[in-house]
Order: structure tokens, then sequence, then C-alpha cells
């Protein structure tokens, strides 16, 4: 009766051991099975990081193909047609120079800086583009010439449609406007005309605040 007992309760203890054992399977395999659904994810959202690298290495390349070329173009003054630069401020040569040599280095070219390039210089207006080249200064920048004059512009024009600078003697020699035929300007001119002037000012100019105010119809500008 006693060995009966014993091999029921044998019995029952090996089921309630086999479904443990079940149970405690099933909960590693789930166990295992999330941990590798974890690594699989983290794997997954670990590749765009992975892949930022190669994405920031092919980024655009810059604008290196600017070509930074000076335009040298023309204005209308009271002594005539002279050159300017793209913005219309006024160039100058100086006849202390010799051939397509500059003279002009250190408290000169501070006073009268060169006009300088880093591409090819381009014609505008009635300036030659065939008159157009470039010297290398001691100090390595290109400086613009025409017509084998080297140009300079002067540190007290206040900007485009000033030439406080014609006639001056600085620095032992004149200093001239040039004309689009490669001579030299020496009539007097303190400024350009008033409508090249005001061309040059007009991106400047401030809008009138009074004139939307003051129009009846409601109209804006004409």
């Amino acid at each position: 009766m006693g060995k009966s007992k014993f091999s029921r309760l044998s019995g029952r203890a090996k089921l309630a051991a086999g479904v443990g054992g079940a149970l405690g399977a099933a909960l590693l395999v789930a166990a295992c099975s999330s941990a590798g659904s974890s690594s699989s994810t983290g794997a997954a959202a670990g590749t765009p990081a992975a892949g930022t690298p190669a994405a920031a290495g092919s980024s655009p390349s810059s604008s290196a193909g600017a070509s930074g070329g000076t335009v040298i173009k023309t204005a209308s003054t009271s002594a005539g047609t002279v050159l300017t630069n793209g913005s219309g401020r006024a160039v100058y040569l100086w006849v202390k120079d010799t051939g397509d040599m500059s003279n002009c280095n250190g408290a000169c070219a501070g006073a009268w800086p060169p006009v300088t390039t880093t591409g090819a210089a381009t014609a505008s207006g009635a300036a030659k583009a065939s008159d157009l080249g470039t010297i290398t200064r001691s100090d390595g920048s290109k400086q613009v010439t025409y017509d084998g004059h080297p140009l300079y512009y002067f540190s007290g024009d206040s900007g485009p449609g000033t030439a406080t600078g014609q006639g001056s003697d600085g620095f032992g020699a004149k200093w001239w406007l040039v004309a689009p035929s490669g001579s030299d300007v020496t009539a007097s001119v303190s400024s350009f005309t008033a409508a090249a002037a005001a061309a040059a000012a007009a991106p400047a100019a401030p809008a009138p605040a009074s004139t939307p105010a003051s129009s009846s119809a409601g109209g804006g500008w004409s």
C-alpha cells in the first residue's frame, strides 16, 4: 500500500517536473527569441548610423570652378568715357610705371591699391578684351593691365561715381583715368556725370515711405 502511494507520488512528481521543464524550456525559447529580435532590431537601427560617414563624404563639391575674374567696363564722365571696374569704381594708370611693370609698392600700393584678379579679367561696355592682361606682383597676386598699363584704385575715392585721384602726383608722378583706347585722360574729373552717379547709386536708394499711404487708388510702385 505504501509502495503504491510512493509510486503515485513519484509519478505526480515526474509529471510536475515534466510540466515545469516544458514551461521552463518555453520561457527560455521565448527569451532567446526576444533577445534575437532585439539584436536584429538594434542592427537594423544601427545601419543608418553606419552609413552616415559615407553619406557625409559624398557631399557636393564646392564652387571652386568660379573664375573670380575682375570685370573692366566703362562709364561716362565730364571728360569722356573712362574705365571702371564691374561695380563702377574708377581705375587709374600711373605714368611712373614702365612697360607692363608696376613700380607702385609698399606705401604707394596702400594709397593706390592695384586692381587684382583671381581669374581671367573680362571686358564690358566700350572696354576692349584684347587690351586686357595681367602681371604678377612681388606678393604673387595678379594685377590687371589695360593696353600694357597696370591698373589701380585710389583709396581716397568714396566708391562708384567718384574720381578724386584724377591728376594726383602722389609718390612722384601723375595718376590719370584711362580711356577705352588705353590712353590717359588728363582733363579734370572730380566725379562721374550725374546720370552715371545716379545709376551707380540706384540699387541703394531708399524707397519713399509716404508713397503707398498717399495713393488713393491703393496701388503700389509703377
